[in-house]
């Protein structure tokens, strides 16, 4: 795939998602697609701190398996708490389209001998996993924690997906884990804000978020609302951050 160039004159997702976070890796294109996401869901700043607490969760789950390596595609700019930093002894493959999250990630992680950047979309399945920096780093034989956080809502389901989705199964070790979340229906109107600044957005019913796991054995308790999934502390309300979240086992 012809990489991408940085265009300061085209929100992205991955930036507009680093403003929610506090981050200061976004243009003004992005603050203000972010300005009216806010005037119509005032609390996704608090909903994307929920989501990054999920993958803590389950990165920190993974590791109680034994699983010290990570697949972390659509995983944005380097924030406070990346995967490196919840499990230190992890070796992480970071994957993202944007060009300006995958320059601030090589900036960030560069001389981090246990972390590899890869610019690279979801679909090229095998341009990733055949990547020589991320095939040096992982071992494939052996059980790989797979992170989808936040970023097929940004996919439509074709073909192509779908595709994608079996190609890294098939390439992963028994034992290893998928992880994902995603934004459901209670967001309509940021998904047609998003759609209309040129960033479509797919929302998904634990229906649909289950059906892209064939294959996969879910862990308990399932596809659930994300704050309810293995929560450090009971959490009021889970369906109001408006997120389903999920882990699964490659039997």
């Amino acid at each position: 795939m012809r990489p991408m160039s940085v265009d300061p004159n085209r929100p992205r997702a991955a930036r507009i998602y680093d403003h929610y976070l506090g981050g200061r890796h976004n243009f003004a294109v992005d603050r203000a697609v972010a300005a009216r996401a806010l005037a119509l869901i005032p609390d996704l700043p608090r909903i994307a701190r929920a989501n990054r607490a999920f993958l803590h969760r389950a990165v920190r789950y993974a590791a109680s398996r034994g699983v010290r390596q990570f697949l972390d595609i659509g995983s944005g700019i380097p924030t406070e708490g990346n995967v490196h930093e919840v499990v230190p002894s992890a070796k992480v493959v970071y994957v993202d389209v944007d060009p300006t999250a995958v320059v601030h990630a090589r900036q960030i992680l560069a001389g981090d001998p246990s972390t590899v950047v890869v610019q690279a979309d979801l679909h090229d399945a095998e341009q990733i996993l055949g990547d020589p920096q991320a095939k040096a780093l992982l071992d494939f034989t052996r059980p790989v924690c797979l992170l989808l956080v936040a970023v097929l809502h940004f996919v439509p389901d074709t073909p192509e997906l779908r595709a994608a989705l079996r190609t890294y199964r098939d390439a992963l070790a028994p034992g290893s884990l998928i992880v994902l979340s995603h934004a459901t229906g209670e967001v309509g109107d940021l998904a047609d804000l998003y759609t209309r600044a040129g960033t479509p957005m797919v929302l998904r019913d634990r229906g649909e978020l289950a059906g892209l796991l064939e294959g996969w054995d879910l862990v308990e308790p399932g596809v659930v609302h994300g704050p309810a999934w293995h929560p450090d502390e009971p959490v009021a309300d889970p369906e109001a951050y408006a997120t389903l979240a999920a882990v699964a086992v490659r039997p």
